[in-house]
């Protein structure tokens, strides 16, 4: 049912096919209510016919009366010209009326119906569910809300950098800077709205540094009494589609073993901000408390799902974070959501310097034991240029591997990063694909298994 629902909303969407048509579209609630209307008019309709029949046959008209009705037409004529009258003059009005009521709305009418069976396909749309942080969530998230509001993005709470680390410290509220990201990713506003919170203000003045999403979600927690609130009521100021949750609420610190500069030796690296400005080699990573409790809301959320999106984002200091959680690494593994790793266009300098895929697969292996991907969603598109003075490289497979899907989900402008419309469309494209190999294996099974009841029950005959 999703494929059919998935492939029928970007098929419907193609600029060659009339506006006007999708009214008729099966799923946008209109067409009821204009049979509705319709049934109305008939039955109107018949009962002034009874009272004009009636005075017609009772009381004399004037002879032009008789020209004005077509009665010197056949009466099967006149009911066709009349209807057809009718029907233009209701189309006509209501035609003016949606002008009318439309005019101080910025929606072009024509793209009325269009916005509407969107939001209709979206409200129907996956359960999907993305763990990660940073700017790689944002850029998934802003591409997968024009196709789905069931959306969950559920978001490391271990930055202890910039403003949301200042933040974190002075007010006791969880770090806003990931949250923030999101927010205006999925938030159904105006364009000026996501660049006002992604606004910084300047380093010379008392909020230097500060970006003002940051400082809105800090303030709303103020109001609400904790993050947990004010995240919630964030989401509903600025009509976000979907929901933002924090992985656990515990006040957590990101730590980590990298290695050291001599083979043997071990370093012990704490704070996330901390971990890339080592420069050294990952060995892993871990909270401190260890054992928090997951936020009851995103656990939910996974075993509810129906599919389950890793990264793309920083592998040790945004989507393993949420795995360090065990509770939320137990729901991840026991979900019967098809679960796909987004892979980094790139590597980061500090963090999964020379890293290829299967490294990526091994660090998730490590630090949550029992998770098993269904799909591994790898850039195929390298001819961009990357920034020479970073220190990155593309990331790419050492083997070929039955799992894996590529695709050029590659940000022309940025080589380094997704785009947002491409990524989206990849991995849906993913999970049409899966979810059609699942059922023909399903089919199969079944089909064998029914074979083989037959065959039982022609030998017990025969015996």
């Amino acid at each position: 049912m999703h494929n059919s629902r998935l492939s029928n909303f970007i098929r419907r969407f193609s600029p060659a096919r009339s506006s006007a048509w999708k009214w008729l579209y099966v799923g946008i609630g209109v067409k009821r209510w204009l049979v509705v209307l319709i049934i109305g008019i008939t039955i109107l309709s018949l009962g002034a016919a009874y009272l004009l029949v009636e005075l017609y046959r009772e009381q004399p008209f004037p002879d032009f009366v008789y020209y004005l009705t077509l009665q010197f037409l056949p009466r099967p004529v006149r009911a066709i010209l009349f209807a057809a009258f009718g029907i233009t003059l209701v189309a006509f009005a209501l035609y003016k009326v949606n002008q009318a009521l439309l005019a101080g709305v910025p929606t072009r009418p024509t793209s009325l119906v269009e916005n509407l069976y969107r939001k209709r396909m979206r409200q129907r749309g996956l359960k999907i569910v993305c763990i990660g942080g940073g700017t790689g969530m944002s850029t998934l998230l802003r591409g997968l809300k024009n196709y789905s509001d069931n959306l969950t993005a559920i978001i490391t709470v271990a930055d202890d950098g910039g403003s949301s680390g200042k933040l974190r410290a002075e007010l006791g509220v969880l770090p806003p800077g990931d949250f923030r990201q999101c927010i205006a990713a999925l938030a159904d506003s105006e364009p000026l709205m996501a660049r006002l919170l992604e606004y910084r203000f300047p380093s010379d003045s008392g909020l230097g540094g500060h970006a003002f999403g940051n400082l809105f979600i800090a303030a709303m927690a103020g109001v609400t009494g904790n993050s947990e609130h004010a995240l919630l009521e964030s989401s509903r100021v600025l009509a976000v589609r979907g929901r933002i949750l924090p992985s656990t609420l515990e006040n957590v610190t990101l730590c980590a073993e990298v290695r050291g500069s001599r083979e043997s030796q071990i370093a012990r690296v704490m704070g996330e901000s901390q971990i890339a400005k080592f420069g050294q080699p990952v060995e892993r990573v871990y909270l401190e408390p260890e054992n928090v409790p997951a936020y009851p809301g995103a656990t939910r959320a996974l075993l509810d799902a129906d599919l389950i999106v890793l990264g793309p984002g920083s592998l040790y200091t945004s989507v393993l974070p949420n795995l360090l959680v065990e509770d939320l690494c137990a729901a991840v593994s026991v979900s019967p959501a098809l679960k796909l790793f987004v892979a980094n266009v790139a590597t980061e300098h500090g963090e999964t310097d020379g890293y290829a895929i299967e490294d990526y697969l091994q660090a998730l292996q490590t630090h949550c034991s029992g998770l098993q991907v269904d799909g591994v969603l790898i850039n195929n598109n390298t001819s961009g240029k990357l920034p020479p003075h970073a220190q990155i490289e593309f990331v790419k497979a050492r083997a070929a591997d039955g799992t894996y899907a590529f695709a050029d989900v590659v940000d022309e402008e940025r080589a380094w990063r997704h785009d947002s419309e491409k990524l989206a469309r990849a991995v849906l494209r993913w999970y049409t694909q899966q979810n059609k190999k699942n059922i023909s294996r399903r089919t199969a099974r079944q089909t064998n298994s029914d074979a083989q009841r037959k065959q039982g029950s022609r030998e017990q005959i025969t015996s």
